[in-house]
């Protein structure tokens, strides 16, 4: 079988070597260490470029002058990442980190691979942009391998350019199918950052003091912090209850992310979307499924985040680890539900545009051809499992969740509590870059990290992860 480039970084040769870098001079060191020795990062075969840039500082303060100040960054002394490859960054000095969160798990296949990037070069060569005014092979093909994925009857696909995006067309599909106007979503749930999305949204943290429009959120089926624990059917109730008292009886549709990316990785209770489903699709509404990041794979044992509770949506919205980077975002819809976009012109002058179409199919075809999905039920219960051996030994750890390579790690300073580690949160993030492994962050109080990379991220990767985790913990 022939072997990922992800895997064929890593090479065993007698004691297997890893190098540290300090400035932008480098050393060897035994891969094994200690318990009081800092991990060592797994070794991969590929030397960066040297980098001749702007220095970070510059960098930052251009960007302060130029940008938005709504922008953040990660770490008091932000990082200047200049390059990547497969799994790995490397920053202005050469240095090489661990990617475990994946451009907030946007890069699937791995950084810079080179059938996508191959891809992409050879279209942008031909032709960059038309519009679909015109005909071009790469977005009916690109179309068709998608809607190849989908259960059901989920065949008609718009493409757009974010997942904020498809979450807007979305909505409206919604509405106008159904003729109501009342949406439904959960408490803690991220579906976007425009006007429209941000109402779905369920996290002060990212909302704006603007009208959210005839959109409701239920109480969170979330097994870890909710009132009903595991118990899917109390939660039912709950948005029964809610669509009886708080709407008109009849709602356009209900939209949830299978497992809650920003708000933390939480999972949705067992069996919660089927129970639900009957209940939006009896009060008239259509029920969306937010893939954004929980597709493609990820999950492990499903393509899609939603076969893992076992129904089939009416609309199903996607982006990120679509297009491994491409600003590139989908919706994928009933013929019946497509049909009422046809009342007016629905057009997006950049959505399936060649360049794109083609990169995205073939994220598509990496995909299948490195099995992914397998590797990431693989590895990511190796992950989980490791995980949730360290969680016995340091008491900060309060939960370990998630599916395949979408896994969330919640600090707590007391278990019984559940209180947030809000600040011991964000001094063993500090620690963990340092030691070279680069995390997300999420929830309501900042203290999940989320763990999301690449989907070549390997056993030897989870294994450096965790030590690290170990070792900065144990610091503390």
């Amino acid at each position: 079988m022939q072997r990922s480039l992800c895997e064929k970084g890593l090479r065993a040769k007698g004691r297997l070597q890893s190098f540290l870098y300090n400035g932008s001079r480098s050393f060897a060191v035994p891969a094994s260490s200690s318990p009081e020795s800092p991990p060592i990062i797994p070794p991969f075969d590929y030397e960066p470029r040297p980098y001749n840039g702007m220095s970070a500082d510059e960098i930052f303060q251009k960007r302060k002058s130029f940008l938005g100040p709504s922008l953040f960054h990660y770490y008091q002394k932000p990082l200047n990442i200049v390059e990547g490859k497969m799994q790995y960054l490397f920053d202005d000095s050469g240095r090489r980190y661990l990617d475990a969160f994946a451009g907030i798990v946007t890069v699937s296949c791995g950084h810079c691979h080179p059938d996508i990037v191959n891809a992409i070069v050879e279209q942008t060569k031909l032709l960059q942009h038309t519009t679909t005014i015109y005909l071009h092979h790469a977005i009916v093909e690109f179309a068709e391998a998608l809607a190849s994925k989908m259960p059901g009857n989920l065949k008609v696909v718009y493409f757009v350019n974010s997942g904020t995006e498809a979450n807007e067309l979305a909505m409206m599909m919604a509405r106008l199918y159904s003729g109501n106007l009342s949406m439904i979503a959960l408490r803690n749930a991220y579906h976007g950052g425009s006007a429209g999305t941000i109402g779905l949204t369920a996290l002060n943290t990212w909302k704006y003091p603007l009208p959210q429009g005839e959109i409701h959120h239920v109480v969170n089926p979330d097994p870890y912090r909710g009132v009903f624990g595991s118990d899917a059917a109390l939660y039912a109730k709950e948005l029964q209850d809610h669509i009886d008292y708080g709407t008109p009886g009849k709602i356009a549709g209900f939209i949830a992310e299978t497992i809650q990316g920003v708000g933390g990785a939480v999972e949705l209770a067992p069996g919660y979307l089927k129970l639900v489903y009957d209940i939006v699709r009896k009060a008239g509404g259509v029920c969306i499924a937010d893939e954004v990041q929980s597709g493609f794979g990820r999950t492990g044992s499903h393509y899609w985040g939603f076969e893992t509770q076992g129904v089939i949506p009416d609309i199903v919205t996607m982006a990120k680890g679509i297009g491994n980077g491409l600003p590139l975002g989908a919706v994928v819809t009933t013929p019946e539900i497509a049909q009422v976009m046809a009342q007016k012109i629905q057009f997006n002058t950049f959505g399936g545009n060649p360049v794109c179409s083609a990169g995205g199919l073939a994220v598509l075809k990496v995909l299948d051809k490195e099995k992914r999905q397998i590797h990431c039920a693989d590895v990511g219960s190796h992950l989980i499992e490791r995980l949730r051996s360290l969680q016995k030994n340091h008491e900060i750890i309060g939960d370990v969740r998630g599916q395949g390579l979408m896994v969330g790690i919640e600090l707590v300073t007391d278990r019984e509590k559940k209180t947030p580690a809000k600040v011991e949160t964000g001094v063993l993030f500090e620690k963990l870059k340092d030691l070279g492994v680069l995390v997300g962050k999420g929830g309501l109080h900042g203290n999940v990290f989320r763990i999301k990379p690449p989907m070549c991220f390997t056993k030897a990767d989870a294994d450096f992860l965790v030590d690290a985790l170990d070792y900065a913990i144990s610091g503390m």
